[in-house]
Order: structure tokens, then C-alpha cells, then sequence
């Protein structure tokens, strides 16, 4: 079997993350997950297992948001795709308008659990409906830039393999966007836990700066859904702010592309040890702080 398509899938999957119509809202989900309520650090290994866990399946509810969208837009929408191409930037408008809500929501003081499902007992706040809610968000704002090479490396794979290696080319794509958002969603949780244990009587101000990177965040992907429906419009295609934000992705791209999967997993394996390693020593730290006042 050529396994060409499907290393070029995932690779694609990869750098679909990075696409210039949903870039921002990259640090967005990143923001909201630090802002979001957790009992990750209240300690133990089997709380840190468990933020752990709960890290992973925010990655798979993500992405499975993300690619639910490609495949129905693909299976249903394609064969209307030009006639609905110029509507797409915008659903980009709307999402980032929605982001500046929630940005201004948390800059004014509100807890972001009044957005959220009501956890149940002993449950953390950040659910996985919310993460693949977003997931969707993130694919809908990034149709208009990904769908056609997306349309193009599975229409290859229908050409070169059976329908089985195209749901295989499927797969591989979404198992590239789902190692970089397990990298980023981990490394958030990590961060998370840092933040609260060390600031936690300053954790609104926490939320406030995520309020804030959310505000820029939907400020700009609204602003982007803008710049896509002037040049559908014949507008210029000249715009700083445009080209500014557009040279950091492709360069995060290019470095993303330039280090590929191998790479990507390494550090997927290498924060996973890192967040158990942190639960075990403080799990360890906790018991011997209890034991010694008996002493």
C-alpha cells in the first residue's frame, strides 16, 4: 500500500491549525481553557491523572468538532460549494463577534461557568460538549481557507485507493490536527495548574487577561471575515493588518512543517511524562507535608 497520502494527510491535518482564517482562534480556546474552572489543583496523582485525561478528551472532542465539519461540508456541501463559498467569511464575522462577547464576558468580573454546562458534583466545569462546540466554531471559521486543499487531498485519495484508504486519508488528517492540539490543550492544563496554585487569589485577574486575549482574538477573526467578503467583492487584497498576522502563521507553518509528526508527538509523549511526573512529586510533597505536623 502507498503510504504517501497518508503521511501527506497528516501532515495536512497539521497545518490545518494554522490556517490563516482561523488562526485566532487558536489562543482563544487556549485562553478559555485557563479561564475555565478546574479541581486540578487541588492535588493527588489520581487528580492529575484525571486533569490529564480530561486534557486528552478535550483534544478528541475538539477535533472531533473540527473534522465533523469537513466531513460533512465535504459529503454534503461540496457539490455547492461555489455557491456557497461567498457566504462563508460571513459565518467567520459572526464567530469572532460571539469571541468578543465572551472576551468582554470574562473582562467584566463574570465566571466563565455562566457560559458553561452546570458541572455535577465532584465534575469539572470544562465539558466536552464545550470543546467540540468550539471545535465546530474553529471549522467553520476555517472553511474558506482549508476546505479546498481538504476537497483536494480526499478527492486524490478516491482516485488512488479504495473507499476504505479515503476514510483512512480521513483519519490521518485528523489525527495531525488532533496531535497539535493535544500538544497545545496539555501544555494549557500544565500552565493552568501552575497558575492556579501559585496565583490563586488572583485568579480573575487570570480570567481577565484571557477575557482580553479573546476580545483581540475575536476582534481579529471578525475583522478577517471582513477582509474575505471586500475581495470577493473585487476590494484590495492589500491590507497591513492582514499581512502582519498572516506572516506570523505561515511562519509557525513553516516551522510546524519543517519539524513534522515525529516531532509533534515527541513533545505530545514528552508533556504527557511531564504532567504525570508533576502529579507524582506533588501528590508526594502533600502526603509528607499531612504526616509531618504528627510527627
Amino acid at each position: 500500500m502507498n503510504e504517501l497520502p497518508f503521511a501527506i494527510a497528516l501532515v495536512a491535518g497539521m497545518l490545518a491549525v494554522l490556517n490563516p482564517c482561523g488562526f485566532a482562534l487558536l489562543p482563544g480556546y487556549l485562553a478559555l481553557l485557563v479561564a475555565a474552572e478546574d479541581d486540578a489543583d487541588a492535588g493527588g496523582v489520581g487528580r492529575r491523572v484525571r486533569s490529564l485525561g480530561r486534557a486528552l478528551g478535550t483534544t478528541l472532542a475538539m477535533t472531533g468538532g473540527f473534522v465533523a465539519v469537513f466531513a460533512g461540508f465535504g459529503l454534503v456541501v461540496a457539490p455547492l460549494a461555489l455557491s456557497v463559498e461567498r457566504y462563508l467569511p460571513w459565518v467567520t464575522v459572526v464567530i469572532g463577534l460571539v469571541l468578543i462577547g465572551v472576551g468582554g464576558w470574562l473582562l467584566s468580573g463574570r465566571d466563565i461557568t455562566l457560559l458553561l454546562p452546570k458541572p455535577t458534583p465532584g465534575k469539572p466545569t470544562r465539558s466536552l460538549r464545550w470543546a467540540a462546540t468550539y471545535g465546530v466554531s474553529y471549522a467553520l471559521a476555517s472553511l474558506s481557507c482549508t476546505i479546498g486543499p481538504f476537497l483536494a487531498l480526499t478527492a486524490s485519495a478516491l482516485r488512488s485507493t479504495s473507499a476504505l484508504g479515503a476514510v483512512g486519508v480521513f483519519l490521518a488528517y485528523a489525527a495531525g490536527m488532533g496531535l497539535v492540539i493535544a500538544v497545545l490543550t496539555i501544555g494549557a492544563a500544565l500552565a493552568r495548574d501552575t497558575l492556579a496554585m501559585r496565583l490563586r487569589r488572583s485568579l480573575p485577574v487570570v480570567n481577565r487577561v484571557s477575557g482580553a486575549l479573546l476580545v483581540l482574538a475575536g476582534a481579529y477573526v471578525a475583522y478577517y471575515g471582513w477582509f474575505e467578503i471586500r475581495v470577493l467583492a473585487n476590494g484590495s487584497v492589500d491590507d497591513p493588518v492582514i499581512e502582519a498576522a498572516t506572516g506570523v502563521q505561515a511562519e509557525l507553518a513553516r516551522w510546524l512543517d519543517a519539524a513534522g509528526p515525529a516531532w509533534v508527538l515527541v513533545a505530545l509523549v514528552a508533556l504527557v511524562a511531564l504532567a504525570t511526573v508533576i502529579g507524582v512529586w506533588r501528590g508526594r510533597r502533600r502526603r509528607a507535608t499531612t504526616v509531618s505536623p504528627a510527627e
